[in-house]
């Protein structure tokens, strides 16, 4: 397993970090804990969660996934071991995330409640990586186009990161990242780190990013280079598309679109042709279509770690071993002709 700096940290993470979101709703306990023992046992050390997982989310399993993990640790003993990941929700109309019961939004209050809350939950003193699941201002995320001015009443990214300040002063949190997070916001919150050295910096920023979408290559990834704000990439496999699971319009038993059906964001009208392309490239090299998928995303060199998610070990191990696929430069010259024929049309 390879090991890549975070941010302008001096920590080390793996190429591949374990994602948790389906714990507590698709996968028990002791599935998860199963996974945990297998990503570690294969070179992994970096594990990523959120206070809203399980997914999708809803009161009755809020938290489940971080308790998991936090059972994890205690039997184990591992917690020194692992860079562990989680976040704070951003503004949205959850109104039973709060003790209050008001909405969510990214105020003094709010994150110190919810770190405390995911420090119980995680059995930890500490946070490696506290990040801002989204951002406190209203946004067309998750497939949204273009940007659409609201002009709401937000929280100022400069009073945010003075909360995230104190909770790094007190101990409770090493590093801070970003979720969901468009350039702007990330040379914002970079800017005003910059400008009052008091500030703590931004050493990351988990956005989607994989075959249908690589939006992030377009201003994000510049910011990599020239900032050192690493990419946590998120679904590498489009939430199963780039399996070939969902092709024909397959429902596979079990799967989020079955259980489910919010994946919407794949569903664009040119998606199922993008897809079969990819589908065709994995089938002419005679290769595994998830494991392709899976290595394009950790083999950019913007990409800090990729962060892959299953609901089975036998998933799990096809993800985890992808790192071992070598692309060629006849691979990746064929998925650039399928992203020039159809860019972007999932975002």
């Amino acid at each position: 397993m390879e090991f890549r700096k975070l941010g302008h940290t001096d920590i080390q993470v793996s190429a591949i970090c374990l994602g948790t979101m389906t714990w507590g709703e698709q996968n028990t306990e002791q599935e998860g804990h199963d996974q945990m023992d297998y990503a570690v046992d294969m070179g992994i050390n970096f594990f990523d969660t959120a206070e809203i997982y399980a997914v999708p989310p809803r009161a009755e399993t809020q938290g489940s996934t971080e308790k998991i993990v936090g059972t994890w640790m205690k039997k184990t003993g591992m917690r020194d071991k692992i860079i562990l990941a989680t976040k704070v929700a951003g503004r949205a109309p959850m109104d039973w995330l709060r003790d209050e019961g008001s909405h969510v939004e990214q105020s003094r209050a709010q994150i110190e409640e919810a770190v405390d809350k995911s420090l119980a939950r995680l059995q930890t003193d500490y946070i490696d990586l506290y990040q801002l699941h989204w951002p406190d201002r209203r946004m067309n995320l998750f497939g949204g186009l273009g940007y659409t001015h609201y002009g709401d009443e937000i929280n100022r990214i400069e009073d945010i990161l003075g909360v995230l300040a104190d909770i790094q002063k007190a101990g409770k949190v090493r590093h801070f990242g970003l979720s969901n997070e468009t350039p702007w916001g990330i040379m914002k919150f970079l800017h005003h780190a910059e400008v009052n050295g008091d500030l703590p910096r931004m050493v990351s920023v988990q956005n989607a990013y994989n075959l249908l979408n690589r939006i992030y290559e377009l201003g994000s990834s510049e910011i990599f280079h020239r900032e050192g704000v690493g990419l946590l990439a998120y679904s590498p496999l489009a939430q199963g598309y780039l399996t070939g699971k969902y092709t024909n319009g397959a429902l596979p038993q079990g799967s989020r679109k079955q259980l489910f059906d919010r994946l919407q964001r794949y569903e664009t009208p040119a998606a199922d042709q993008a897809i079969a392309s990819y589908m065709n490239v994995a089938k002419k090299y005679g290769v595994d279509a998830s494991q392709l998928a899976n290595q394009f995303v950790t083999t950019r060199d913007f990409v800090t770690s990729n962060i892959i998610g299953a609901t089975s070990m036998e998933q799990l191990e096809l993800a985890v071993t992808s790192v071992d696929l070598e692309l060629t430069e006849e691979m990746l010259a064929d998925i650039e002709t399928v992203h020039l024929t159809a860019p972007n049309i999932c975002p």
